[in-house]
């Protein structure tokens, strides 16, 4: 990545800017803008995040925000309350006060002296979350968005629920904010830092039971769903996605529902911006960005509206790698979406494992070892650690199959394939995965892109009704966005199975699905070559920082012979480093367990232990958060512990510990 120093603009930064809300809660900014701002306003662009702008986000800031600067506008990335350096409580995510806090602070932004009224805002993740969820609040300040690994339905789309199944990732998250949202304000920042702080730890959710108690899309995930009013967001949205993402599915479902404009870039890569994302290629995103910005805050006359719908990244047969630098493919462009080069391809689920075929009935026994999916990879993986999707040849082998015949031509996928089942089920409640891999001639299997479905959900997210024991029923449900070339030589495989872990929490009982027909959906793309050519990433200067432990990352998986249960074990250390403009020292370090017996659901077990620690000259503070998750039958029960120490001494511990009902899950 080129890294550049000379802009149109010479900045000046803001480390700790105070915006106050109307109940008087101020909240700390870090404002990169123009010298001359004040005697010539610019547009402001907010980030605007939970994530600690002093520390957590901070090298991915620098690289950032004094790059948009420099072609002038106001960056202003700002902690939300009961975060980093602002002041207040946070309770949830996506509340009611923190986009009202958001308008408030975009109103304040556009009163400035030195904005010119106009503000767009982005993010990635949360961020890309509440900056569709503010603008479709209408502040008549904001002119454009950028969105980046986002949403629009909470329920359907995010790491709690897929398909009406509850994701383990639920259980994750919540000890990330656990951890997070626990660490103190930086006190060269904030007088009152340690008061604030045994306030900030007092008040501390663990909102992994609130979302698993939710197990039906009701009026909490419809809170924020933009899906509920496309007409509510009128301002334009640039959405990016990765593959080896699982928030890709937004790109197409904003394309083709929005009612503003609205243009797409779906790349090849993790939870990341995609100037710094893996796997590669990178592309320009900040070049794109000012582009944007440009156009919809400046009013610049430089066609960015003309730009193609969707720019994605079609991805190559290429072999399995969990932990792939880079993925072969094109660029490829769509004026519309859904596209015109796409037809729909009807594949019948056909007696023989055949994916093809005749078609007809069917009576073909689904019931799959409970350890299936350890080669599934994260949620959202974040980097390089074997996070993404290994070879699947292993969950394949658990797995009920369909296969092609060996390809004779490439076949070239972009959309979502949906798939079509007729079943009968010996259990009320249960799930199906679907898989959609390419195999290659010596047996190596790598996901294109995966589905599921709470089958309690089959008629209705919303009202979920048992499964019809032993009675036949139709259930339909899309897979994932992909985009995907395979080539000659390889087989497209569909591979069936009732579990699915540790990405999915286990059905109470084992079932057994047996099909009776089915049918698979493509959407096939008429073929294309590179129609594309972004721009090469570039960046601000990194930030400066000295490493005074080297991180390491392990992930392996265990089989205990005694007593035949199986591990995916998971070790983040993200070493310690100290930063150099303003000193503060940081570590961080996760370890997950996640147990199960390939027999027995009910010995499904998740740990995870977070430990933050802060320090600078004579000071320091530590937080250790631990979260635990088993099941019985009937409910789930999660515990979480969270401690804080002021040095060596221990100035804060609490346990959390709650049972939820097993309602539809």
């Amino acid at each position: 990545m080129a890294v550049r120093t000379a802009f149109a603009h010479s900045i000046v930064e803001h480390e700790d800017m105070g915006i106050v809300m109307s109940d008087g809660c101020r909240l700390s900014a870090r404002v990169w803008m123009p010298v001359d701002a004040g005697e010539n306003p610019v547009p402001a662009v907010l980030e605007y995040i939970p994530y600690r702008k002093r520390d957590g986000t901070l090298p991915r800031d620098e690289l950032m925000h004094p790059y948009v600067a420099g072609y002038g506008y106001a960056c202003v990335r700002v902690d939300m309350r009961g975060n980093g350096d602002s002041e207040g409580l946070m309770d949830d995510e996506y509340t009611a006060l923190e986009l009202a806090d958001a308008c408030a602070v975009i109103g304040w932004l556009a009163a400035q002296p030195w904005c010119s009224g106009s503000v767009g805002m982005m993010g990635k993740s949360w961020g890309g979350f509440n900056c569709l969820q503010t603008a479709a609040l209408r502040p008549p300040a904001l002119r454009a968005v950028i969105s980046v690994c986002s949403t629009t339905d909470r329920f359907a789309d995010d790491i709690h629920f897929k398909g009406g199944c509850l994701l383990n990732e639920n259980l994750g998250w919540g000890a990330v904010m656990l951890s997070y949202s626990s660490r103190p304000a930086d006190p060269v920042l904030r007088a009152d830092w340690r008061a604030d702080w045994l306030k900030r730890l007092e008040a501390q959710p663990f909102l992994a039971p609130r979302w698993a108690g939710h197990q039906a899309r009701d009026g909490y995930w419809k809170h924020g769903s933009i899906c509920e009013d496309w007409a509510a967001v009128q301002v334009p949205v640039l959405s990016i996605g990765g593959w080896a993402d699982n928030y890709m599915n937004t790109v197409g479902h904003l394309l083709e529902h929005q009612q503003s404009p609205v243009q797409g870039i779906i790349g090849p890569w993790v939870h990341q911006y995609p100037h710094t994302a893996v796997p590669g290629p990178a592309i320009g995103f900040l070049q794109l960005a000012v582009r944007w910005w440009d156009r919809w805050l400046k009013g610049i006359a430089n066609g960015a509206e003309n730009d193609p719908a969707l720019r994605a990244y079609m991805l190559h047969s290429a072999p399995p790698d969990a932990s792939a630098a880079h993925r072969a493919g094109h660029w490829l462009t769509e004026a519309e979406w859904p596209s015109s080069r796409v037809q729909r391809r009807v594949m019948p689920l056909s007696a023989g494992g055949v994916l093809g075929g005749e078609g007809g009935s069917l009576a073909v026994k689904v019931k799959t070892p409970q350890h299936l999916g350890l080669h599934t990879g994260e949620f959202f993986p974040m980097g390089l650690n074997a996070e993404m999707p290994g070879d699947q040849a292993a969950d394949d082998a658990l797995s009920v199959c369909f296969d092609t015949a060996p390809l004779d031509a490439a076949l070239d996928l972009l959309g979502a394939a949906r798939l079509s089942l007729r079943l009968t089920c010996d259990q009320p409640f249960a799930f199906v995965v679907a898989r959609l891999c390419d195999v290659a001639p010596d047996g190596k299997s790598v996901r294109i892109c995966h589905g599921m479905l709470n089958l309690r959900h089959r008629d209705s997210m919303e009202a979920p009704i048992p499964v019809p024991v032993g009675a036949a029923f139709g259930a339909s449900f899309d897979l994932d966005l992909t985009g995907y070339r395979l080539v000659p030589g390889h087989r497209l495989r569909l591979a069936l199975s009732t579990t699915y872990w540790p990405f999915v929490w286990p059905s109470p009982k084992a079932a057994t699905l047996t099909l009776l027909s089915g049918a698979l959906d493509l959407p096939v793309h008429r073929g294309s070559d590179a129609e594309w050519t972004p721009p090469e990433p570039e960046a601000a200067a990194p930030w400066k920082h000295r490493v005074l432990r080297q991180g390491k990352a392990v992930r392996r998986i265990e089989t205990d012979l005694i007593t035949g249960r199986v591990a995916l074990l998971v070790e983040d250390d993200g070493g310690t480093v100290e930063n150099l403009t303003h000193g503060l020292i940081t570590g961080e370090t996760m370890a997950e367990r996640w147990r199960i017996h390939p027999d027995d659901p009910t010995q499904a077990h998740a740990e995870i232990r977070w430990t933050q620690s802060l320090a600078r000259g004579a000071w320091s503070v530590r937080t250790e958060a631990e979260a635990e998750m088993r099941a019985s039958g009937d409910s789930l029960t999660l515990t979480a512990r969270l401690r804080a120490w002021e040095g060596e001494a221990l100035v804060f511990d609490r346990n959390f510990a709650e049972q939820v009902r097993r309602d539809h899950i």
